[in-house]
């Protein structure tokens, strides 16, 4: 064999190596890569190949699926009441992909869930049936959050205090994930990523914006922790006016006739007296708000419910008089919805936080549990005596003080209300915050809920708490006492 040909020879033999090389790499290392690429036109037309499971709200489901014509995606996700649920559900999308309960339980409810599978089905190569989401969602409670949100730009949280489910979670403006579960869905999708209110985005849990005055439960929580009060009744050490520390800026309060000087836990709390929380946040400096900031839940970077929400942020780094205005939940203090009804959640279980959850279990399409997820996992916040004071206070705010629009007959309500600045100078319309417990007095049975107004079309002026977040919060406790 001459030169030239043995040359050529070994250089085929080189290639056909290399094919082979290659082709071993893909099959043995990059097939599940690329099975599970999103990019892989299979792996969605296996997804909708057959009817999707279901996410159950009370023993019913609340999504379903529907035959397709002219498609390789044979089946496409629709909702009942979609508006209704979205904040819990997310939406499903041939086009657009998935999200929240949709997304973190896509394999369960296509059937791809190793946990689904069986002998038999591993014999025979038959798919899986696909598993069911069994939610904590009381659809009385979340029917009352979306009539009483109605028109208004906004959110709200309920949970069950003892066991940490969450029992109603809307956001508004809403839509419906039945608009564009399809592939020829495009301009309901553009219009939806188009709207200036974000209607996609889940504002219970993603959208963390200034708590104002609600944060002053988180304060008062670590005065009488840390000692600098003994009591919600014990006389604080406030001035008015107070002139923040290092500056020439004095921090008003709502009502300048406010019996607000030198007022206690309980009375600063009843009138929302920003002197008495402001110094107090000062007082107490930084450290200490943000340690208990962060015993409710603040800067935690993985909270999971199991949709992950947002970060709500209590900041570092200040001087004393950020930090008196950290103290009346302004300055950088970011929160959601799901924060700050975790932070009524814990004083109403006697200082107490039971993790809080929207899903029950994940069962497969017998009902047999796949995943189970338990009630009432604790931790101590604060002290039982603590959380009893501040239970005592907040129920002054609802009887006499400013959270009027919360009472309920027959039953102990307790809230905060609050009216957060927006925009430099408070240049935007203020948020309408309201967070509260109530208990029934005969069954015990009790709720807890926070909910954010960011823009009901009222004037500034008219903008408060008590006038458009407690009414809310009011029928929102109602319905889960069944009243």
């Amino acid at each position: 064999m001459n030169k030239t040909i043995r040359r050529a020879s070994v250089f085929c033999l080189l290639l056909v190596l290399a094919l082979l090389g290659r082709a071993t790499w893909v099959q043995a290392y990059q097939a599940r890569a690329l099975a599970d690429d999103d990019h892989n036109r299979r792996k969605t037309i296996a997804q909708y190949a057959q009817p999707l499971g279901d996410i159950i709200v009370a023993g019913s489901p609340v999504t379903g699926s529907k035959k397709t014509e002219g498609s390789d995606l044979a089946y496409k996700r629709t909702y009942k009441k979609g508006d209704l649920y979205a904040a819990v559900t997310g939406y499903s999308s041939q086009a657009y992909g998935s999200t929240q309960l949709e997304g973190i339980y896509s394999q369960v409810l296509d059937g791809t869930d190793t946990r689904l599978k069986n002998p038999l089905d591993s014999l025979t190569g038959r798919r899986n049936a696909p598993g069911n989401v069994v939610t904590t969602i009381d659809p009385d409670v979340q029917k009352a959050a979306q009539d009483a949100l109605g028109d208004d730009k906004g959110a709200a949280v309920a949970i069950d205090p003892k066991s940490g489910q969450i029992l109603g979670m809307v956001s508004s403006p809403s839509y419906d994930p039945s608009d564009i579960s399809g592939t020829t869905d495009g301009d309901t999708w553009q219009k939806l990523l188009a709207d200036p209110d974000k209607p996609l985005v889940n504002r219970a849990l993603r959208q963390p914006l200034a708590p104002g005055s609600t944060f002053k439960l988180v304060v008062a929580s670590a005065a009488l922790e840390n000692g600098l009060y003994h009591s919600v009744d014990e006389p604080t050490k406030s001035p008015v006016p107070y002139t923040l520390p290092g500056s020439s800026k004095v921090l008003r309060n709502e009502s300048a006739s406010a019996p607000c000087e030198n007022a206690t836990l309980r009375v600063a709390l009843q009138y929302s007296c920003n002197n008495v929380f402001g110094k107090v946040a000062a007082d107490l400096g930084q450290d200490k708000v943000r340690a208990m900031a962060e015993k409710f839940g603040f800067n935690t970077e993985k909270l999971d419910v199991p949709v992950r929400a947002s970060k709500s942020i209590y900041p570092s780094g200040m001087d004393k008089a950020q930090t008196a205005l950290s103290g009346i939940g302004q300055f950088e203090v970011t929160a959601t919805p799901l924060q700050i009804a975790m932070v009524s959640a814990a004083l109403a279980n006697d200082g107490e936080l039971a993790a809080p959850h929207m899903v029950s279990k994940v069962t497969d399409a017998n009902g047999s549990t796949l995943e189970d997820f338990e009630d009432g996992d604790m931790k101590r916040i604060v002290s039982s005596s603590t959380a009893e004071q501040l239970r005592s206070a907040m129920v002054t705010v609802v009887e006499e003080g400013t959270g009027t629009n919360a009472r309920i007959g027959g039953a102990e309500v307790g809230g905060k209300t609050g009216t957060a600045e927006n925009g430099v100078g408070n240049s935007n319309t203020p948020y309408a915050w309201f967070t509260s417990y109530a208990k029934e007095d005969s069954s015990g049975q009790e709720v807890a809920v926070a909910v954010i107004v960011e823009d009901s079309g009222s004037a500034d002026a008219e903008v408060s708490g008590n006038g458009l977040a407690a009414p809310i919060a009011q029928k929102m406790m109602k319905a889960a006492l069944r009243r």
